[in-house]
């Protein structure tokens, strides 16, 4: 982790040993283990509170792309805004010709009379 070996590590137990005595050295080793359970419970905290963070972040933006807002119509150009005012005559509905019951269209079969059923 720290790029220390093992022979470092032997080499700091040793000098350790040398200026404390066997008497505390005990003591500071429960320390130091303390201590360094404690660094990594906070680092293990500390990683798995910005997982949880970045996978809200990933939801948050999964939803926000599947509830876009609906698209809104494309603008009218100004020129087809402003329609000429219609005349009477184009305004009116148109009569149906005739002898065509109204409603009918011209291309469209005629209706049959109730009771005529081509037997």
């Amino acid at each position: 982790m720290f790029g220390i070996d093992f022979s470092e590590i032997l080499v700091i137990f040793f000098v350790a040993l040398a200026v404390l005595g066997p008497q505390k050295l005990p003591k500071l080793a429960q320390t130091v283990g303390r201590w360094v359970g404690r660094a990594r419970s906070m680092a293990r905290q500390f990683r798995e509170q910005l997982e949880q963070e970045a996978e809200q972040l990933e939801r948050a933006a999964d939803l926000k792309a599947h509830m876009k807002p609906p698209s809104r119509p494309a603008p009218v150009p100004p020129a087809a805004q402003t329609a000429p005012p219609q005349s009477a005559a184009q305004s009116a509905p148109q009569s149906a010709p005739q002898g065509m019951p109204p409603g009918a269209s011209e291309g469209a079969p005629p209706a049959e009379e109730p009771g005529e059923r081509g037997t």
